[in-house]
């Protein structure tokens, strides 16, 4: 809807313009100049609700979040399980209609919200996961996303290319984005060893989580 709107309120603006430039440069009787000025100021409105909607929009932080996957793996992964951990989004913009977004993510706010397992088991994985063996959240404090293009997937998707930091690092990863109800929702798999992360493990090795994990996020932006 958002995108018919911008093409619609573009082409007016084409369409006034070369009529104010075709007023502009004939000569025209004095009972018509009115009607120039009007156009002009017609025009000139035009002008501001196309660079209104050009915008970027602010990111919704308080309805918007990432959820990381983290499966396991390993001679008995059967002991073990997956784990789910996810953060707010602290701050963002998005054009809508340029299909541009940046996302970030405080390091230190992500948090491990499996189902399984105790509390004492979710606090260990925590304090891994945010220490100098995985995130090392006291160097690295933010996660930030650049998209750099996007390409249209489908009524309401996208393919969108950009660059994630991580870690210290920044390298490419392509994201997979949907729209359903002003709601952006996408996700994108990596692997921590690209970003220098070592993957964890325990009992010796024969426990231990994947190295490529699962990204997701769901994104409102601000009304």
């Amino acid at each position: 809807m958002w995108d018919r709107c911008s093409v619609s309120v573009r082409t007016s603006r084409k369409e006034l313009l070369h009529l104010a430039h075709l007023l502009t440069e004939a000569r025209f009787y004095p009972e018509i100049r009115m009607s120039r000025r009007i156009l002009c100021r017609l025009c000139a409105a035009v002008i501001g609700i196309t660079a209104a909607a050009a915008a970027p929009h602010a990111i919704d932080t308080k309805n918007s979040k990432i959820t990381i996957h983290v499966s396991k793996a390993g001679a008995l992964s059967a002991f073990g399980h997956d784990h789910t951990v996810t953060a707010p989004i602290a701050s963002g913009t998005a054009d809508t209609e340029a299909h541009k977004v940046e996302l970030r993510v405080e390091a230190a706010a992500l948090r491990v919200v499996d189902t399984k397992g105790s509390d004492k088991d979710h606090a260990e994985i925590q304090k891994t996961m945010l220490g100098p063996e995985v995130l090392d959240t006291g160097r690295y404090r933010e996660i930030v996303f650049k998209s750099t293009s996007a390409q249209a997937a489908g009524e309401g998707g996208w393919t969108v290319h950009g660059e994630l930091t991580l870690h210290g690092q920044t390298h490419p990863v392509t994201v997979a984005v949907k729209e359903q109800g002003g709601r952006y929702t996408g996700s994108a798999a990596f692997k921590q060893t690209e970003f220098g992360m070592t993957p964890v493990k325990v009992a010796g090795g024969t426990v231990k989580v994947k190295d490529e994990l699962r990204i997701e996020f769901s994104v409102q932006l601000a009304k």
